[in-house]
């Protein structure tokens, strides 16, 4: 099992396990690239290393993949990471028709067929890309909460061509496959409307037509008993709707529907000539129903004819599937007496055999007569020993060990057992802190008992942890902390909300809901609503944009709001208010702060002064100045025996000095050294050696 929070293909979040299959467990995910929500199939761990179910896997997604119809579940993608071979699909949130119909017991007429039409228009859908389903039952067909049922779970589907043959040991769910699919013969189309059939009679009957012990007694009645007509359970159902059943079931694949098509056409006059005689039967039937047609029906007309017969029916699921959404009344509630002779008349002409067949029939009960006289002879001449042959005597039964099927799913459980030809019943559903919901809690026989084959395993299924019920604790008047621990500690999770009270303290509890005392399931949400104190009073920002600072100052005093100033360098004139925030006209509570800016004026450039005495003329020293974006300031000249006449002394600011651009900078020029004939106040010469 896969752990929530884990992402496949960097893409997609699991986000817990809805459900487990054969082949793979199936979790609910978000594609985080797309923003929707997904249903994620893993290929199981005891199958990641075989690569037969791991092409198996693979074919499923391929085969579906070019599916997108309204009534098929969607595959969007296929990949691997991690060692985890994974199929991304259409999320549908809803129920599957078998936990439908064990919910209902069994479906009405309109109900069934409504379902049907949307069921068949699906696997059409396949039909129509060369995909038979091949495991086509209620388990597989999901309602969604707004009531569009979908195909699902194409696992043995196989994409042909309508000349290809496909032969397979692989089976769908033995109640529901055809005989040709048991035998391992050829498969087409008309084996999922064999299965579809099936599928219609469960609907209307709420059981299947055939059940067993094992999988092998099952499949053995599908390929050699013939289908108890519905009729024999629900007598008002519509004969039309019988007699498509019927047709549906039949053992020898030509004479059932030849395609969905057909099919389609004669549910869509089921609903609106619940009792017409218009269902062709018979060794030409799949040829006749495709040529004979010519009357269709827009959905316009079809939806106005239906309103017509069954103008109780909206056709629709509600998201609680309610029991009331169709109800069981006659299917025409306004059909008088002459209505009534013509379906009882439409029975009769069940009956009716042409006298070609009177004759065959005769013969074969004859020979059924011959037949059933040597079985008698037979039978009681063995039982007073005539035909008993010496040391021959009866074999035991086979006993095998029964396998131990706790914490398995129904699914897989019956599965298990079926390989040792065991049946299993359920017969009893109870809750289980041990044993997740669909698990086996308890078996009789019990593990490793040995038994006869075919013996019946009854089982006992968990319902999930019994709910515990607990009462919402008194937090009214309590302190936030103190409420959340209270609620936490009763085994509930605590939401809350805030909301201004002029009569509770800010942070105590104003209300609980549901009320206090009030009982609740364990892990229930609690919502508690906190004082956040008298309701604040809300001012309007003023302007202080191109206010001088004081001027901004007065007015955030004025308006009941604190202003906190920063100044920076900018165009507009000193002391000038440039920017605030929030801006001028925004509402906030009394009290609050409003930050603004005051300029500094612009701003002035620093440079740094050049070292002038490098051995710089004085016309080098007045352009390095110039360079630097400083004034020449006085400039003078001195005798210096070290320094030529013409280059520079020393200057008035020192080398590398930051200063303002602009700054006057002067320096003096050597004059080279004094001579006998100069003269000085000092008698000496004035050098700078700097």
């Amino acid at each position: 099992m896969i752990k929530e929070g884990v992402f496949l293909g960097k893409r997609y979040e699991i986000l817990g396990r809805v459900g487990s299959g054969g082949m793979a467990d199936v979790y609910k995910g978000k594609d985080h690239k797309l923003n929707r929500y997904v249903a994620i199939k893993v290929l199981k761990s005891d199958y990641r290393s075989d690569q037969v179910f791991i092409q198996k896997f693979l074919s499923e997604a391929q085969a579906a993949a070019g599916l997108m119809h309204p009534n098929v579940v969607n595959v969007y993608d296929v990949g691997q990471d991690r060692g985890l071979y994974y199929m991304v699909m259409e999320l549908v949130e809803g129920i599957t028709l078998k936990d439908y119909i064990q919910k209902k017991g069994k479906l009405s007429a309109k109900e069934t067929i409504s379902i049907s039409i949307q069921m068949v228009t699906g696997i059409q859908a396949a039909h129509n890309r060369h995909i038979i389903h091949r495991d086509i039952k209620p388990q597989n067909i999901i309602i969604s909460k707004e009531g569009k049922v979908k195909v699902t779970d194409f696992g043995i589907a196989r994409a042909t061509t309508s000349t290809q043959t496909i032969s397979a040991s692989v089976m769908g769910s033995v109640h529901y496959t055809s005989p040709e699919q048991a035998r391992g013969g050829h498969v087409d189309e008309k084996s999922d409307i064999y299965s579809a059939g099936i599928t219609m009679y469960e609907m209307i009957t709420g059981h299947v037509p055939f059940d067993g012990d094992s999988t092998v007694s099952v499949a053995l009645k599908h390929l050699r008993e013939e289908i108890v007509s519905p009729s024999k359970e629900v007598p008002d159902i519509p004969y039309s709707l019988e007699c498509i059943i019927m047709k549906c079931t039949q053992k020898n694949p030509e004479r059932r529907y030849h395609n969905c098509e057909s099919l389609l056409l004669d549910l869509k006059r089921s609903l609106v000539d619940p009792n017409g005689d218009f269902v062709i039967t018979g060794s030409t039937a799949g040829a006749a129903q495709d040529t004979d047609r010519t009357v269709v029906m827009s959905t316009e007309e079809l939806e106005q004819l239906q309103n017509q017969r069954y103008d109780d029916d909206d056709g629709d699921y509600d998201d609680d599937y309610d029991d009331d959404e169709y109800d069981d009344d006659e299917y025409d509630d306004e059909e008088d007496d002459e209505e009534d002779d013509s379906y009882q008349e439409g029975r009769r002409k069940k009956k009716d055999v042409n006298p070609d067949t009177k004759k065959i029939m005769k013969i074969l009960l004859i020979v059924a007569g011959v037949i059933i006289a040597l079985l008698v002879i037979f039978l009681v001449g063995n039982a007073v020993g005539i035909f008993r042959s010496p040391g021959i005597t009866a074999t035991a039964e086979k006993q095998v060990e029964v396998p131990d099927v706790r914490g398995m799913t129904e699914e897989d459980a019956r599965d298990e057992l079926n390989d040792r030809n065991l049946g299993m019943r359920v017969t009893g559903r109870e809750a289980s802190d041990k044993y997740d919901e669909g698990e086996i809690i308890s078996q009789d026989p019990g593990d490793g008992e040995k038994v006869d084959e075919h013996t019946t395993i009854k089982v006992v299924v968990s319902t999930g942890p019994e709910t515990k019920m607990v009462q919402v604790p008194k937090v009214v008047d309590e302190k936030e902390a103190d409420a959340e621990k209270a609620i936490e500690d009763a085994g509930l999770i605590v939401k809350k909300e805030f909301e201004a009270s002029d009569d509770v303290e800010a942070g105590r509890v104003i209300s609980v809901s549901p009320d206090e005392g009030t009982e609740v399931e364990e892990g229930a949400e609690v919502t508690i609503t906190v004082s956040t104190g008298p309701e604040t009073k809300m001012v309007s920002v003023p302007q202080l944009v191109g206010k001088e600072a004081s001027e901004a100052e007065a007015a955030l005093t004025g308006a009941g709001l604190v202003g906190s100033a920063s100044e920076q360098y900018s165009d507009k004139p000193a002391g000038q208010v440039i920017s605030q925030s929030p801006l001028n006209g925004e509402q906030v509570e009394e009290g609050s702060t409003v930050s603004y800016v005051v300029s500094l004026g612009p701003e002035t450039k620093m440079v740094t002064v050049p070292n002038l005495t490098t051995g710089m003329t004085r016309e080098a020293a007045e352009q390095a100045l110039k360079d630097a974006g400083l004034e020449v300031g006085n400039v003078t000249e001195e005798n210096s025996s070290s320094i030529t006449p013409g280059y520079v002394m020393n200057q008035t600011i020192s080398p590398g000095t930051e200063v303002a651009e602009g700054t006057s900078v002067g320096f003096t020029v050597s004059i080279g050294p004094k001579t006998s004939g100069d003269s000085s106040s000092d008698g000496s010469d004035t050098e700078n050696t700097n």
